[in-house]
């Protein structure tokens, strides 16, 4: 692997800034879960019962469900920055309607829009990370950014058990207004953020994408082998893309490839959100409930803990991501997950039908190896693999599209789980022990191998070798990364000459 040069270090230091914006995900999940075990929050707003608890957290992704339409304008015509920047600000907005709220109508209101503003910023601030990302370093980096919605998650679960003491609003109004945390940072440090340089191509600034990569890729040298290869490969797709693709939504189904590209960002979109993660995320405090643990501290510390576990592994899960295949790394999360939520009922099942105590004490066991499972792959390649399958002009789009499949999934769960649980209980499990092996065989059937390709080769594995960039990877001189074939040095110097096109592998 690359030597981490001043350059790779600068990079790493860059993305982390965009990497950030993940965090208000996780930490709306984790606080809504915690809110749920404040007593001054449920006295506040009068003990929210099943459907309005379903809206409390489904307006959320409805919010990001209708920034999704607006998302890929920005993305694509104001460039990648200033998506993240009109994003933040929209969700600065939200958080003080929330935080200040008098009203359960104000607090609902409030979060439509910190959903409406992180879909804007969420559709470009993984763009970004993967446009400028070292070829070797795209899978760690890109999957690294979401599995900072964990991480959001720590700090709600935290904050909202700190201020459990608190006899008054604030034990509540506190977390809703630390919520802006993550968006004050990426606007402080917005103004260092280089745009992402496929971005600058397109728009007629090659010298600056060009300095760019120089400066990242190229250890301050914008003429490296490297770089002018890449520049070469973004050029020539770019142009390439342009003769042949119309940019619109319309395109996004015209062609097989770009049709087999949907069913895969729809299916990671919903998969992520429908295999009983909504129920631990959002609904924990009920998951308890069903196994005896009412306490709210109890609660809460589970909660905390589960969060910070779940960080960790994580991000474990993104440095794997260079290192393993993509289809075993969700094929094994996805069966990891199956097996273990089926362990989950069947304790759930025990404890309520014989209350049996080492069946609840199974059940917290399961939890925690269901979130291992899931994060070991989901949390960091629900963003990084519809991010990479799409070609450059439908990139913003089709993420977008991405992004719409798992806010209208999280919709359905945040308004339809609390009722399920209300009315059926534990029993409500089952629904997911059957959808989990429909997942498994969709991504062992469907789902195809992306790694050690640039951005620009991708291509060739849904459109065939007619999208090779000309030059390049039709003539098997393309910029193919992988671990077996190119040497430490030759990825470091970014020498052309000795790197290999392996075969495509469906």
């Amino acid at each position: 692997m690359p030597m981490p040069s001043t350059g790779i270090i600068m990079l790493w230091l860059l993305s982390g800034i965009a990497i950030i914006n993940s965090c208000v995900n996780g930490y709306d999940g984790s606080m809504m879960n915690g809110m749920q075990s404040l007593y001054q929050w449920q006295s506040y707003f009068n003990t929210p019962d099943g459907p309005t608890l379903g809206l409390l957290n489904a307006i959320f992704n409805a919010g990001g469900t209708v920034g999704v339409f607006f998302a890929p304008f920005v993305t694509d015509r104001l460039g990648r920055r200033w998506g993240i920047a009109i994003g933040s600000a929209i969700i600065l907005v939200g958080v003080i309607l929330q935080s200040a709220a008098q009203s359960i109508h104000q607090f609902i209101g409030g979060r439509f829009v910190i959903g409406y503003g992180l879909a804007i910023s969420s559709n470009a601030a993984p763009i970004l990370v993967a446009e400028l990302a070292h070829p070797h370093f795209r899978g760690t980096i890109t999957g690294l950014y979401n599995t900072q919605w964990a991480l959001g998650s720590i700090i709600a679960a935290w904050v909202t058990f700190g201020t459990f003491s608190i006899d008054g609003q604030a034990a509540w109004r506190i977390p809703s207004a630390v919520q802006a945390a993550p968006s004050v940072i990426l606007l402080i440090f917005l103004p260092l953020m280089p745009e992402s340089p496929r971005w600058l191509v397109d728009k007629g600034k090659a010298d600056q994408a060009r300095a760019i990569l120089g400066k990242l890729h190229g250890n301050g040298n914008p003429q490296d082998p490297l770089v002018n290869l890449e520049m070469e490969e973004i050029e020539e797709a770019i142009r390439f893309e342009r003769e042949h693709e119309k940019v619109s939504y319309l395109e996004l189904v015209a062609t097989p490839g770009n049709r087999y590209r949907m069913f895969l960002g729809i299916t990671v979109g919903l998969f992520s959100q429908w295999s009983g993660n909504g129920l631990i995320s959002y609904y924990l405090f009920k998951v308890l409930d069903n196994i005896g643990i009412t306490d709210s501290k109890t609660q809460l510390l589970i909660n905390g803990g589960l969060s910070i576990y779940s960080w960790i592994l994580a991000n474990t899960g993104a440095f794997i991501t260079d290192r393993m295949n993509r289809r075993p790394q969700f094929l094994a999360s996805t069966i990891g997950m199956m097996l273990s939520f089926a362990a989950l009922t069947a304790a759930t099942g025990v404890y309520n039908e014989h209350g049996n105590a080492a069946a609840g004490i199974a059940v917290i066991v399961l939890i925690f190896v269901y979130s291992a499972a899931y994060s070991l792959a989901w949390t960091a390649l629900t963003c990084l693999y519809p991010t990479e399958i799409m070609p450059y002009h439908i990139r913003a789009k089709g993420l977008a599209v991405s992004s719409l499949a798992v806010n209208l999934a999280l919709f359905f769960n945040s308004y339809v789980n609390p009722i399920g649980l209300d009315n059926i209980g534990w029993k409500y499990y089952f629904v997911y022990v059957a959808w989990l092996p429909v997942e498994v065989i969709t991504i062992f059937f469907f789902y195809k191998e992306t790694k050690g390709r640039t951005l620009e080769e991708l291509a060739v594995i849904f459109d065939g070798e007619a999208a090779a960039v000309h030059g390049n990877i039709g003539e098997g001189k393309g910029l193919h990364v992988d671990d077996e074939k190119a040497s430490t040095e030759q990825i470091e110097k970014g020498s052309s000459e000795n790197f290999e096109v392996a075969p495509i592998n469906a």
